[in-house]
């Protein structure tokens, strides 16, 4: 009796663990399809990253000036890949 007991408790963890639903993955994907178009299709995956983060919070970047970002990016010393021969 004490088996059947743990199983069913087993049992009732591994339904818990199960993802409800798969909105949030199927909104990421939909979210790349709109940042990673065919003519951006060699961006590398930290530039991506970055763009759909702006495509996530999107709501909170139109309130920003673009001025004070144009700034703060001016600001920066190392920029540039120093490529060397």
């Amino acid at each position: 009796m004490d088996a059947r007991y743990r199983l069913i408790c087993r049992l009732i963890r591994l339904v818990l663990t199960l993802p409800v639903s798969t909105a949030t993955t199927e909104r990421s994907f939909s979210a790349m399809k709109h940042v990673k178009t065919d003519l951006r299709n060699k961006m590398g995956d930290e530039f991506l990253a970055d763009c759909l983060t702006i495509f996530f919070e999107r709501e909170y970047v139109i309130g920003m000036d673009e001025d004070s970002i144009i700034d703060e990016f001016a600001k920066l010393k190392d920029r540039h890949v120093q490529l060397t021969l």
